[in-house]
């Protein structure tokens, strides 16, 4: 008997959605704590790529080199940008949405034709 992360999902893929669900939550209640004003633009970016990453965890969904891969960029151009701050967990969570691409890419050019 399997497991369904073998056979349905991605567990690297889950991992980089978690991890920028855990950021946006820490970067809202950082800037809170500061009694500052949240960057829209950050944290719409954020949202979208951990939406894409998400898509990304079922090994069958239609396009999902494509997101995971859109979402690994935004993650890295993002990370990088709150590098002084958040951004090194953001930018791990784009890489590994990227490696996942990646493995994705290679699988497909593996697996036989139909």
């Amino acid at each position: 008997m399997t497991s369904g992360w073998r056979n349905g999902w991605d567990l690297l893929a889950a991992t980089a959605s978690a991890i920028a669900l855990i950021m946006i939550v820490f970067y809202v209640g950082l800037i809170r704590q500061q009694d500052g004003q949240v960057a829209a633009w950050f944290l719409a970016g954020l949202a979208v790529a951990a939406l894409l990453s998400i898509y990304g965890v079922a090994r069958a969904a239609p396009g999902r080199r494509s997101m995971l891969a859109v979402s690994g960029v935004m993650m890295v151009a993002l990370g990088l940008l709150g590098i002084l701050s958040i951004g090194l967990p953001i930018l791990g969570a784009g890489v590994l949405a990227l490696v996942t691409a990646t493995r994705v890419a290679g699988a497909e050019a593996g697996s036989p034709a139909r």
